[in-house]
């Protein structure tokens, strides 16, 4: 069987870039067992309430559900269980450097398939204030209303 080419997004964190300022990402591999893959290929999994953090010099990915394989047998895997990121050891380091600084958290923003494997993106946050949501929605609102205009401008239509 020929291997897969492209990417092919299982899940997305649309609420990780509402709630905070991305300021890297990062590519990461997943440890996962036979039925998690089964499941993520069916297109099954969610990353409400995941977070990734370092423990014993390694990342880990926290709270990331993908349920239960339909098919499998006795052997399936725990939903929710701690799943390990493959990073190269100099990321790993960078990434420990920047958590150690105030108010950054490690964010998983979306799970997909990359040439056939299965890979998580990371980003490095900020929580965002109230006051900032409120200013990325009306900034995303008045961008909306000047491509309108320009568009109606650019067909001959005028206000």
């Amino acid at each position: 069987m020929p291997r897969e080419k492209g990417r092919k997004v299982v899940a997305s964190n649309k609420k990780a870039r509402h709630d905070y300022a991305i300021l890297d990402t990062y590519e990461a591999g997943m440890s996962l067992t036979g039925t998690e893959v089964k499941s993520l290929r069916a297109g099954r999994a969610s990353l409400v309430d995941a977070f990734a953090q370092e423990r014993d010099g390694e990342i880990f990915l926290y709270g990331m559900h993908i349920p239960e394989y339909t098919m499998g047998t006795w052997t399936n895997h725990e939903p929710r269980r701690t799943r390990k990121l493959l990073l190269k050891r100099l990321e790993i380091s960078r990434l420990i450097g920047k958590l150690r600084e105030s108010g950054l958290t490690l964010v998983p923003l979306s799970v997909y398939f990359a040439d056939g494997w299965a890979k998580v993106e990371i980003g490095v946050a900020k929580g965002k204030k109230t006051y900032d949501k409120r200013q990325d929605l009306a900034k995303r609102d008045a961008d909306r209303e000047i491509q309108r205009v320009a568009g109606r401008r650019g067909k001959g239509m005028y206000e």
